[in-house]
């Protein structure tokens, strides 16, 4: 007799290359993470620079890079547990300002990770066979990563030019971005921002990272002279070295932060390569692609030798190798912002998310038309899934979905401070309940502004105050006080972003987030277009922390917290998913309103959208959502917020131009990015 054909149960994994750490995420329909393997990352700076003395043995603190404590098992790696003389640091910080990634150890990092992952889906597998139940099987990949990285290699070799990335933090390009300042004229600078959605004068993005590194780094001049130099960020890299074509590729939500693509053609412009001086006909750029489609089939490159790679064990080099003959596409990619955006299902015209990691990034949705702000945001790209249909409303999910970002240099970060610097407390994870012994911050102002202030604000000779300070303020004051700060930033930052979207509609000094001004607002549509924050990252997982950010934001707005930690890599997987043609070949979902059913709803109907009648006739419990789904309202008084928001905009003002006025000039091109923070 022939063997029977064993059901499975389809799968998506995610990998989610960050800054500082690298994952695997296997999600199951309801957003579930079967199997996970993460990496966190050793740097150069390991053994020079420990806020706390680092332990002898592996039972002492360890802290992941956005300040939460974390300890190894059988999910997680720590690199800096490990033999790093053998294998080379993935991040290097050679100088002050400099930021360097090890493409090799990326490479290497998400394969082992893969393999890991894979390993344990095998282990549930065969005890789901011993079940004689249904077992797991991945039907597609999806990629998200850290963007502005920037990465060269060789088209004839596959390796890389040089042993390393440039990280989008890093600012050894300062010396080319202050000489554009004076030689600029200022129509050209709108001309470019027009164009890229980008400002001009920043560090950020990877156009002025691969001018740094053309004039800069020999080899590089040679191969892009010679014409075999290939440019990509982390995304190209990744996809350029797993897929058994070597695909050339990225998608539009990387490919606008690199500073070389038009958003009205989504393709690169000639006159912006221009402008950086570079040459098309030399560089080999990777085509740009949507952010949901066939990529290319998983299959490892030559670039590494896995059986000659001392960090992979025979059983990663077998699973791997054995995974690749299934013919598994890669079908999504994203840049991590947006993966997140799309993570937490902010998929409409007017929805909003806020990623609280070592700083904050906000992404307002504006739909399918560029929207340049006038506020001090940037214009990026949210997602583009081709195949998807309109919805009832008409909602052109199809088209490419534009997007506001607004970023905040600290968030995480300050509470690391707090807890390093100050010992307000020993763990990350404690700001929140001691922040909520207090009230209020007993007239304490904090502003976060150790590098300078952000969006909207933009000034990066502001530095960190601490005002209002009495005999009265205790260390819950000043705890609570960093907390508040970071999240009036956010207020501020969605403040201009709402003031963006309705243009000349409302007086500019009209504050849109208050109650007292919605009736300025004459369409009643336009009032709708934002009421939920939708939330995720570190400080999110604090439920007094968000609270504190509800009251800030006032009753317009509701705060939602996701049920899913893994918000990005869940985009990701998202992404591979609506690659399909059609709502049959979509292994998980069919569209958007059937992720929300079963990662908000378990795969049930929310009781608060259907009618009387229809409740009386269901005879099983209404369930209106995830366990951990949660939303947060304001409680403050319109009142004490007008006031405390009054406090704060004044402390901003006071701290602004700070090293301007007490006569510090930064020359050296150490400082921090402009316009952006990842």
């Amino acid at each position: 007799m022939p063997t029977a054909i064993r059901q499975t149960t389809p799968l998506i994994a995610s990998i989610d290359v960050g800054t500082t750490s690298s994952r695997v995420i296997l999600f199951d329909k309801f957003g579930k993470e079967v199997a996970k393997y993460q990496i966190e990352y050793s740097t150069s700076l390991t053994s020079v620079r420990e806020p706390i003395p680092k332990p002898s043995n592996t039972d002492g603190p360890i802290y992941s890079s956005v300040g939460m404590q974390i300890k190894e098992n059988e999910h997680l790696q720590i690199e800096d547990l490990h033999n790093v003389l053998k294998k080379p640091s993935t991040l290097n910080y050679p100088k002050p300002g400099w930021v360097e990634c090890n493409p090799i150890n990326l490479l290497i990092n998400v394969l082992q990770c893969f393999g890991s992952t894979l390993l344990a889906l095998n282990k549930l597998n065969d005890n789901l066979i011993h079940e004689d139940l249904p077992i797991y099987k991945i039907a597609s990949i999806g990629i998200t990563n850290m963007r502005e990285t920037t990465i060269v290699w060789s088209k004839k070799t596959g390796l890389p030019v040089i042993p390393y990335g440039v990280v989008w933090n890093d600012t050894r390009n300062a010396e080319i971005i202050n000489s554009l300042k004076k030689t600029v004229p200022n129509d050209v600078v709108t001309s470019i921002q027009e164009k890229t959605g980008l400002p001009l004068f920043s560090t950020y993005f990877s156009c002025s990272k691969l001018r740094w590194l053309i004039d800069n780094e020999p080899e590089v001049k040679k191969e892009y002279e010679a014409g075999n130099l290939m440019f990509g960020t982390v995304d190209t890299w990744l996809m350029a070295n797993l897929t058994k074509n070597k695909a050339f590729v990225t998608d539009v939500t990387n490919a606008c932060r690199t500073g070389f693509m038009n958003l009205d053609t989504l393709q690169y412009d000639e006159e912006l390569l221009k402008f950086w001086d570079i040459d098309s006909s030399k560089i080999n750029l990777p085509e740009i692609l949507p952010s949901s489609g066939q990529f290319g089939t998983f299959k490892i490159s030559d670039t590494i030798e896995l059986e000659d790679c001392e960090y992979f064990p025979k059983e990663i080099i077998d699973v791997l190798y054995d995974f690749c003959r299934s013919n598994v596409s890669i079908q999504g990619c994203l840049g991590d912002q947006s993966a997140s955006l799309v993570g937490q299902l902010a998929y409409k015209k007017g929805s909003a998310k806020c990623t609280y990691g070592t700083g904050c990034f906000l992404l307002y949705n504006v739909g399918t038309k560029k929207l340049l702000s006038r506020h001090g945001a940037l214009t990026t790209i949210g997602y583009w899934f081709p195949n998807l249909e309109p919805d009832d409303q008409d909602n052109d999910f199809n088209k490419p979905q534009f997007a506001l970002e607004g970023s905040i240099a600290v968030a995480g970060s300050v509470v690391q401070w707090l807890r390093d610097n100050l010992r307000l407390f020993p763990r990350a994870q404690d700001v929140g309940p001691l922040a909520n012994t207090v009230p209020d911050s007993g007239g304490v102002v904090f502003v976060p502004a150790f590098s300078g202030l952000f969006a909207p604000y933009w000034d990066s000779n502001a530095r960190a105050t601490i005002m209002g300070l009495s005999q009265y303020t205790t260390a819950s004051h000043i705890a609570r006080a960093a907390v508040e700060g970071v999240c009036f930033q956010c207020r501020a930052i969605l403040n201009a972003m709402t003031s963006d979207v309705f243009g000349k509609k409302t007086d500019p000094k009209v504050d849109l987030l208050e109650n007292n001004v919605v009736t300025e607002v004459t369409n009643a549509s336009e009032r709708k277009l934002f009421s939920t924050l939708c939330v995720d990252g570190g400080m999110s997982r604090s439920g007094e922390v968000m609270q504190i950010q509800a009251n800030i934001l006032g009753p317009r707005i509701k705060i939602r917290r996701s049920p899913v930690l893994e918000s990005t890599a869940l985009g990701a997987a998202i992404a591979a998913n609506m690659a399909g043609k059609t709502k049959e070949e979509r292994a998980l979902w069919k569209d958007f309103q059937d992720v929300k059913k079963y990662v908000f709803y378990s795969g049930h109907v929310p009781s608060k959208v259907m009618s009387t009648q229809e409740k009386i006739q269901r005879e099983d419990i209404l369930f209106d959502g995830h366990p951990n789904l949660q939303y947060f309202k304001s409680q403050s008084s319109d009142a004490d917020r007008r006031q405390h928001w009054k406090m704060w905009e004044t402390a901003v003002n006071r701290s602004k131009g700070w090293l301007t006025d007490i006569d510090v000039t930064n020359d050296s091109g150490t400082g921090t990015p402009e316009n952006g923070v990842e």
